[in-house]
């Protein structure tokens, strides 16, 4: 096998023994996938990927010892090239943000498809991002609050005090990266229709751009909010709408 062919090396940190074994089985199965290890919690799983240096890990969120949210901030803060995919039960609204602001490049629940796990894997160790559509669906649900009108009696930070109703979940934790050059029309675009789950080609079917385009359009957005990922982009898309 060529340097080309080699085998997508994948870790898996999940903390409940059945379903790690079945994950590794299932997507061990497939040709041009080789599990290299199974990590029992979140320390287990920044110690193997230390040691193994593997494309790509699946990662569960609630772990003991150390969670997901801080092992991933730790393996991709060590091992950049390494992409992270989030398997994960919860999809509490500060789990999703926490995660992919720790470097996750895709978020996926565990009743997701096989089909859908496997094309993420692939996708994320292409160098893409992924959100799931339940995912993308929350970062809208974000928009929707954000640009909800305020009460007079609003304070000006409507993260400094909770308005009666939903609220949306604390994004501002961390300042929003000041921008040396600031969007284009055609940029902010673009961003907000990442936040809503669109891919490249869907994007410049709407925005009538080449997929090319749309990708370095996308590369120079993420340069211009510092952004490690294009699920982090939705994110910062959220944190600009506040």
């Amino acid at each position: 096998m060529t340097d080309t062919e080699r085998k997508l090396r994948l870790l898996i940190a999940d903390d409940q023994p059945l379903i790690r074994r079945a994950l590794a089985m299932t997507l061990g199965a497939e040709s041009d996938i080789e599990i290299v290890g199974q990590a029992v919690d979140g320390q287990d799983a920044i110690e193997q990927a230390l040691a193994l240096a593997p494309d790509v890990v699946v990662m569960d969120l609630q772990m003991p010892r150390v969670s997901g949210v801080v092992a991933t901030r730790d393996i991709t803060a060590k091992l950049p090239s390494v992409g992270v995919v989030v398997l994960t039960t919860f999809d509490h609204d500060d789990l999703v943000f926490e995660a992919i602001r720790a470097g996750a490049r895709a978020y996926l629940l565990k009743d997701a498809a096989e089909d859908e796990v496997l094309d993420t894997i692939r996708a994320v160790h292409r160098g893409e991002s992924r959100l799931s559509p339940s995912i993308a669906r929350k970062v809208m649900e974000q928009f929707r609050l954000l640009d909800a009108p305020r009460p007079e009696s609003a304070p000006d930070n409507p993260l400094d005090a909770p308005p009666p109703g939903p609220v949306a979940p604390r994004l501002a934790q961390a300042p929003v990266a000041s921008l040396d050059e600031p969007l284009t029309t055609k940029e902010e675009r673009i961003l907000q229709l990442i936040a809503e789950g669109k891919s490249n080609k869907q994007i410049g079917a709407t925005v009538f751009l080449a997929e090319g385009t749309v990708k370095n359009y996308v590369s120079r957005i993420m340069e211009k909010l510092h952004a490690r990922s294009r699920t982090e982009l939705a994110v910062r898309a959220v944190e600009r709408r506040g």
